[in-house]
């Protein structure tokens, strides 16, 4: 039921470049539909620049910018069309494809760091574009008296509802943009996490795949484009939990990592911030909450849905606890007979704290896990001595 009152708006706002396709083909070619073929391509356009929030902008800027052949009309442009914003932007992409060109041959250890710069780009860009550009470029629709066009061509017969149509679109144009771009920064959330530099021009590869066809099917056909585009914004919203846990959760160990969080990190002797590392009843795996035990001893997990809905409590089973000492992070697991299986993913800020993860929540011992411990059985083969867990 909520995700029908959710989609219910989008429905209403993609379901007018569609109904314009009818229209369209109806009427003659003398009579063209320019209002509904501006709404098709702004469609296509608000989704392509989510996938790519600095290319896109730019891209559009630049086009805007030579489209205005005089100076009054250069004068009258959006702020992404002046060229001191999307010449530098396109210096900028330009860079990053170079860095991604070179990927292949680039030790991953060298190139990371480009990568994590990258990756707080396509954040920042994409937030600023969610409030900059997308009000700007939703707004489609302007009175009679400025430009002549109304909803009217649109079907709506001499009724000119440009100021409704903006009032409720706008913000549901910039949802559909802000899902696509959590996908979208979800797949570079990926390519840090990837120790495989073919692993990323994978990723990257597809990205670029998906921002090509919607930029060529809406150059080829506005409606078929605008078709297309709605297909990728379905698919967005239906991944959209699962994109924002992963943006979240590659953003807080992104910070914790580069800024060298854990020297001036100590855990709380209550609860701490942390990750679910594996589906629980029905809470996903990546939800950031609280970790503590209530009066009866017992381990619970405390969070928010998307960080600000309404808190909820998560009781963990019941079972012998471990804290897991990671190279890169740690855990916590829940150990049965010779298995264990992670529970909890800590953040970088706790790497040298699991010993006082392990007191504060009672747990029985630390072990290695990860490479760590794949590093411990190495040298257990040619005799060296290992840490007691």
């Amino acid at each position: 039921m909520k995700r029908i009152l959710i989609l219910l708006p989008l429905a209403v706002f993609l379901w007018l470049p569609l109904a314009a396709v009818a229209q369209s083909a109806s009427a003659k070619p003398a009579d063209p539909n320019p209002q509904a073929k501006k709404l098709a391509e702004t469609v296509s356009m608000i989704t392509g620049v989510a996938i790519s929030p600095l290319l896109g902008v730019s891209a559009v800027g630049a086009y805007d910018y030579y489209q205005a052949k005089t100076p009054e009309q250069k004068a009258k442009l959006p702020w992404f069309a002046n060229p001191l914003f999307w010449v530098p932007a396109m210096l900028l992409v330009g860079a990053c494809f170079l860095k991604d060109s070179a990927g292949v041959v680039v030790p991953t250890a060298l190139k990371k760091p480009f990568d994590v710069m990258e990756t707080a780009e396509h954040k920042v860009s994409g937030l600023v574009a969610t409030g900059a550009f997308v009000p700007i470029a939703a707004s489609i629709f302007h009175a009679p008296d400025q430009t002549g066009a109304s909803l009217a061509s649109l079907g709506f017969a001499t009724i000119d509802l440009h100021w409704l149509y903006n009032a409720l679109m706008v913000p549901v144009a910039m949802a559909a943009f802000f899902i696509v771009f959590l996908a979208s920064n979800a797949i570079n959330i990926l390519i840090l996490l990837s120790p495989f530099t073919t692993v990323d021009l994978a990723l990257k590869s597809f990205r670029t795949a998906i921002l090509a066809s919607v930029v060529g099917t809406s150059f080829v056909n506005p409606w078929l484009g605008a078709a297309w585009a709605l297909i990728v914004i379905l698919i967005s919203y239906l991944i959209a939990g699962w994109s924002f846990r992963l943006s979240h959760f590659g953003l807080v160990f992104i910070w914790d990592f580069f800024t060298g969080r854990k020297n001036r990190f100590k855990p709380d002797v209550k609860e701490n911030k942390m990750f679910l590392g594996r589906k629980i009843e029905k809470t996903p795996t990546r939800t950031y909450g609280k970790l503590s035990r209530n009066e009866k001893g017992e381990l619970i997990f405390n969070y928010r849905p998307w960080l600000v809905l309404p808190a909820r409590t998560l009781v963990l089973p019941a079972g012998n606890y471990e804290a897991g000492r990671g190279l890169f992070y740690s855990e916590i697991l829940r150990v049965e007979g010779d298995s264990a299986k992670t529970v909890i993913l800590l953040p970088p800020r706790y790497r040298g704290h699991e010993e006082e993860i392990a007191k504060i929540y009672q747990f029985a011992g630390v072990r290695d896990v990860g490479l760590r411990a794949a590093w411990a059985w190495f040298k257990s083969l040619f005799g060296g001595k290992t840490a007691a867990a």
